[in-house]
């Protein structure tokens, strides 16, 4: 079992940038990791993914030119960074683990609890 635990998320005005952490108590190195997000009333969104060994990464429709993802497997940690933050980045943000670098969540069996941003305008 794996699990996750997101951090980094708060309210932020429109223009900033935002880290966003996900750690575990486990070694990552063997997992793709991801991120999604999920905005009120609308469906979870992938984001960007990330593979353990060769950090390749896959990011989701026009994500590539704000979010950059990023790991550090010695302190099992995934990253995602959001520059020039949006209103409408506004979110609870989701980290996962699983076995292949997709955009597909079900194919992700290791959620975190999520972290919220708020983005003021």
């Amino acid at each position: 079992q794996v699990q996750l635990v997101e951090s980094g998320g708060g309210l932020m005005q429109a223009g900033g940038s935002l880290r966003l952490s996900c750690t575990s108590s486990r070694t990552l190195r063997s997992y793709a990791m991801a991120w999604f997000r999920q905005a009120p009333g609308k469906e979870r969104e992938f984001i960007a993914a990330i593979a353990g060994s060769t950090g390749g990464t896959l990011y989701g429709h026009s994500m590539k030119d704000r979010f950059t993802i990023a790991r550090d497997n010695a302190k099992n940690t995934a990253y995602l960074q959001i520059n020039n933050l949006k209103f409408e980045d506004s979110a609870v943000y989701y980290c996962a683990a699983g076995a292949d670098v997709v955009g597909a969540e079900d194919r992700y069996p290791y959620w975190g609890p999520g972290t919220q941003v708020t983005v003021s305008s």
